[in-house]
């Protein structure tokens, strides 16, 4: 694979996995509701991080690569639909 950064990305997102199961251990055992949301948004946060980096991962590597071979700007209009989608 060209992208750099696919085992970070692997990493935190089993970490995102184990985060979500222990949320909803949390919600059946009836825990309180504003920790369950604390954890919840920090999940939210950690998913952002992931987002990020992996969009920096494809400017990196697809997008470069697109530039290079004078498909750049099919490339860039790709690019700006996924940012409009993340935000």
């Amino acid at each position: 694979s060209t992208h750099r950064k696919s085992e970070d990305i692997l990493k935190r997102l089993a970490r995102v996995e184990g985060h979500v199961r222990g949320i909803a251990k949390m919600v059946q055992e009836d825990k309180d509701c504003p920790a369950i949301l604390l954890q919840i948004a920090a999940v939210q946060s950690a998913l952002n991080k992931v987002s990020q980096i992996m969009l920096e991962d494809h400017i990196e590597t697809c997008v470069a690569k697109a530039i290079k071979e004078g498909r750049g700007e099919a490339a860039v209009q790709e690019l700006k639909k996924t940012i409009a989608r993340l935000i």
